[in-house]
């Protein structure tokens, strides 16, 4: 048995899995979350979906190579097609954007009946998944945030339960937009992360005012933000 080095994202989203988890990674990328629950958790099981040619065998070699192909199936298929409803309890999908997760949430939405954990790791826009459980009854439940390699990543975790559960009606669109846990901790990567968008954005700004026809919505809308992270980095 080879040992595994895996990166501190997806060992964020491995934390999440609970004992006896039957998961399925979607975009699996050499099987390398699935192997890692697997040896760490003997009664894990796993279906590792992948798209491409490519992957789809690295993900089996890798499967071959841990000596695990009793645990985990590699399968080859487009978002959830790879399972059939009530085969997993919960579903990872980690490294893609936020709206290429939504659609492969959408489009497998029949899949879905008996998840009752989805762990995901949009690179961009987490909001639009926060969105997306409101819409779908799954409850926030978690959330973290980690910096590996000059890049930020949100890790969120939900549940099947009361979607409206983790917000707050008077700062709702705020929380929705940073993430109530995270906004909750202010941790200092999260500080780290809205202050280095906040200089992004008062870059902007100042371009877009300086346009021979500036764009007044899109001004306003990136203002209201601004103000939203300077609360936020203040704690207000």
């Amino acid at each position: 048995m080879n040992s595994l080095q895996l990166s501190n994202r997806l060992r964020v989203v491995a934390s999440y899995l609970p004992d006896h988890a039957r998961f399925a990674d979607i975009g699996s990328d050499h099987a390398y979350l699935p192997c890692y629950v697997c040896l760490q958790n003997h009664t894990a099981t796993a279906i590792a979906g992948e798209v491409n040619d490519g992957p789809f065998q690295s993900a089996k070699s890798e499967v071959r190579k841990q000596g695990l192909q009793d645990r985990i199936e590699v399968r080859k298929g487009n978002g959830l097609d790879v399972i059939d409803e009530g085969e997993v309890s919960q579903i990872t999908i980690a490294g893609m954007g936020a709206s290429l997760i939504a659609m492969i949430l959408n489009e497998g939405l029949s899949k879905l009946n008996h998840v009752s954990r989805l762990i995901l790791q949009p690179n961009v826009n987490a909001t639009l998944l926060r969105k997306w459980f409101i819409e779908h009854d799954y409850e926030l439940t978690d959330e973290q945030i980690i910096e590996e390699e000059g890049h930020y990543y949100e890790i969120l975790v939900a549940d099947k339960g009361m979607p409206r559960k983790p917000y707050t009606e008077d700062n709702f669109e705020k929380e929705l937009y940073f993430g109530p846990f995270l906004m909750e901790e202010s941790s200092k990567v999260f500080r780290e992360k809205w202050s280095s968008e906040a200089e992004n954005i008062e870059r902007i700004l100042s371009e877009m005012k300086k346009a021979s026809q500036p764009n007044h919505d899109k001004i306003e809308d990136f203002t209201r933000k601004l103000n939203w992270m300077e609360e936020v980095l203040h704690n207000e």
